[in-house]
């Protein structure tokens, strides 16, 4: 395949994974096996996905501003919580097999979406972002950038349960709060993948451009059409990564 073609290839894939990944996750799922059957070897093409991811963000960011839907003190402290986690990530090896990885990953996404369809009392859900980060959320924000440093893959799925039920916001500023997030944990893994040279700096370019433009229009999207579209996409996607990660099809 041409270098054209491997660009127009990854531009399309990249924006369908950009918007996916602001609404719901799990866009990393459609990135990386097509950057490994461009014969990119795994740990180069998780770390030309992770230009992508960073990218993306940026223009998730800058959308969701556009939208006039922005809590940075609040998104930037949550952030702050992910980077010891993220840092640990970016440099651990974790010593288990990739079949019995991802049944536990499956079983988790399951779990995000019985999570989901439990509707939240009424009187625990709360407007105001600003509310105090609890021990809980402490330890979620860690374990979630330890994830997401290492692996990538999903993680936008444990952010946004965790986000949801720990602060008790609408799913909308959920998604506000989780591309500033992943943003800002995705640096200490880019750093490492460069360190390694792990990054294939051409193939980064399109991928990003076309997560960029995904992850733009998911941004107004996710506003405009609100909490009930975001969380019938969210469930759709975690059911069809759970069951392709327990091998049901």
């Amino acid at each position: 395949m041409s270098i054209i073609e491997s660009s127009i290839l990854l531009f399309v894939v990249g924006s369908a994974a950009g918007f996916l990944n602001v609404l719901a996750g799990g866009g990393s799922s459609l990135t990386l096996p097509v950057l490994i059957f461009l014969g990119l070897e795994a740990s180069i093409a998780n770390g030309t996905n992770r230009i992508a991811v960073l990218v993306q963000n940026i223009s998730a960011v800058h959308s969701f501003k556009q939208e006039s839907y922005t809590d940075s003190k609040l998104s930037f402290k949550l952030a702050l919580l992910t980077l010891p986690g993220a840092i640990a990530g970016s440099f651990a090896a974790v010593r288990i097999s990739n079949e019995a990885f991802e049944k536990i990953l499956g079983i988790v996404m399951i779990g995000v979406i019985i999570s989901l369809l439990i509707p939240m009392p009424k009187q625990n859900k709360i407007s105001n972002t600003n509310k105090l980060v609890s021990v809980p959320t402490y330890v979620a924000m860690f374990v979630i950038g330890f994830y997401g440093a290492f692996i990538q893959v999903g993680v936008g799925f444990l952010l946004m349960a965790a986000l949801h039920y720990l602060l008790r916001v609408d799913l909308v500023r959920v998604n506000m709060h989780k591309v500033f997030i992943v943003l800002i944990f995705t640096i200490p893994a880019l750093i490492a993948f460069i360190l390694t040279d792990n990054i294939n700096w051409t193939l980064a370019i399109s991928l990003s451009l076309g997560n960029a433009f995904g992850a733009w229009w998911s941004a107004k999207v996710s506003v405009k059409k609100g909490e009930g579209f975001i969380k019938m996409i969210l469930i759709a996607a975690v059911l069809i990564m759970a069951l392709k990660l327990l091998k049901v099809f």
